[in-house]
This record gives C-alpha cells, sequence and structure tokens, in this order.
C-alpha cells in the first residue's frame, strides 16, 4: 500500500516543532527540512562552497562552519540576497527530503510528515497528500519568541511579518492545529489529527 506523504507547516512561534515531536510520538516518520537545510551547508558540501561564493567568507565562523546568524543578517533586509540564498539551498534540500522519503518508503513507513516551514512560500503545497497548519495568534507568537529566544519585540515583528499571514496558509490546509492553549490541550488537538490521518490512510 502506498504511504500517505503529508506537509506540516506553520508561522514561527506556532508551535509546529511541538506538534512535530508529538506526531512523531504516534508513529509518524519526521523529515525535517531545517536539518536538512543545515545538512545541505554542512562543511565540505557543494552548498556550503556555494554559500561562500556568493556572500564571502565572512559567513564562516572559525571552524569552516556556516555563522548562520552573520549570513541571516546579510539576507533578511536584502529581497536579492535571499533570493540568492534559496538559489542554493532550496534545491539541495529538495534532493535530499526526496532521498529522505524514498528511503522511508523502501523501509515501508505508512504516514510521512514533511516538516517545511515555508512550504505555502515556495509554493510546494500541491506536491503533498495533505497539509497540516499548525497556528497560533500573532500577538501570541511575538510573546513567545521575546520570552523563549530573547528577541527583541521589533525583530521578532520583523520575522513574523516576513511570513505569510496565518490566514492564507489556513486556507490551503487539510487539517489546522490551534495551538492557542495547554501542553495538554494541543495533545488532544494531535490524537484527534493523527486519528483523522490514519482513516484517510485506511
Amino acid at each position: 500500500m502506498r504511504a500517505l506523504h503529508l506537509a506540516l507547516t506553520g508561522n514561527i512561534a506556532s508551535g509546529k516543532s511541538t506538534v512535530a515531536s508529538l506526531l512523531a510520538a504516534h508513529g509518524a516518520t519526521i523529515i525535517d527540512a531545517d536539518r536538512l537545510a543545515r545538512e545541505a551547508v554542512a562543511p565540505g558540501s557543494a552548498g556550503l562552497d556555494a554559500v561562500v561564493g556568493r556572500f564571502g567568507s565572512q559567513v564562516l565562523q572559525a571552524d569552516g562552519t556556516l555563522d548562520r546568524a552573520a549570513l541571516r543578517q546579510r539576507v533578511f533586509n536584502d529581497a536579492a540576497a535571499r533570493e540568492a540564498l534559496n538559489a542554493i539551498v532550496h534545491p539541495a534540500v529538495r534532493r535530499l527530503g526526496d532521498t529522505a522519503v524514498q528511503a522511508a518508503q523502501a523501509r515501508g513507513d505508512r504516514i510521512i510528515i514533511s516538516d517545511i516551514p515555508l512550504l505555502f512560500e515556495v509554493g510546494l503545497e500541491h506536491a503533498f497528500d495533505g497539509v497540516i497548519v499548525v497556528d497560533a495568534p500573532p500577538p501570541e507568537r511575538l510573546a513567545r519568541m521575546v520570552r523563549d529566544r530573547g528577541l527583541s519585540e521589533a525583530d521578532a515583528q520583523a520575522m513574523i511579518d516576513a511570513q505569510w499571514p496565518s490566514e492564507r496558509k489556513r486556507a490551503g490546509a487539510t487539517w489546522i492545529v490551534d495551538n492557542t492553549g495547554s501542553r495538554d490541550a494541543l495533545a488532544a488537538q494531535v490524537e484527534t489529527l493523527w486519528r483523522s490521518i490514519t482513516q484517510r490512510l485506511s
């Protein structure tokens, strides 16, 4: 029987990583695009060579690994630089993701979930059997970023504003998880979600 391949997405500080962990505990195979993005620019990779070729050695740390904070600063307010970085990283992440999905299918994994923060922004939402969107109100996400990540309100708001608004993502969702309550409430929602996913599989 063919595996069910779903996408999991959500704006920054929505709780998507927590939902991914809960789904993994239910038995889903999680493919994390952020982890693949780190792999795509690991030391010795063609991706890292391309990033250095485009942005210079000042985006490297002393040990030769990518200085993510320096690179983020370079591209955050520069659309052309951000597009150049995406053109390097996104194809490599896609290749790594395809390889991971094929390996999961070969193992016989039945429910495969690709965790892709910018799913809608890069136009990949139609490549999956369904889309899970994790959401929380912007003021709540702002408060989490300030509290948990030590960001200033201005920096946190700029990161929120750089992503698509939640309403656009919710409109393209197959399932929506509203992360506005307790961890127990979130776990209960994910349990309901898991039952819906497994029903679709059968």
